[in-house]
């Protein structure tokens, strides 16, 4: 009975580490992947709000991508 009650501790010890082992390599793993994805798909800045303007047929004022960009900045 007591080998048992030793196996099952060890498992559990065994099992816990395997667990926060793989938690902390999977949060790196995680993050270098979206720092790779941001700097392959950098999020919206004003160039890209100039562009989408102009493809609509509009010439956008200083004015107008600065308040477009606050207004995107604002839900972050």
């Amino acid at each position: 009975m007591l080998i048992l009650a030793v196996a099952t501790g060890w498992a559990i010890g065994i099992g816990a580490i395997a667990l926060v082992l793989g938690l902390v390599v999977g949060f790196f793993l995680a993050r270098a992947w979206f720092k790779r994805y941001l700097a392959k798909n950098p999020p919206v800045n004003e160039q890209m709000i100039r562009e989408m303007m102009r493809q609509m047929g509009r010439t956008p004022s200083e004015r107008q991508v600065k308040q477009i960009l606050n207004s995107m900045n604002q839900y972050k």
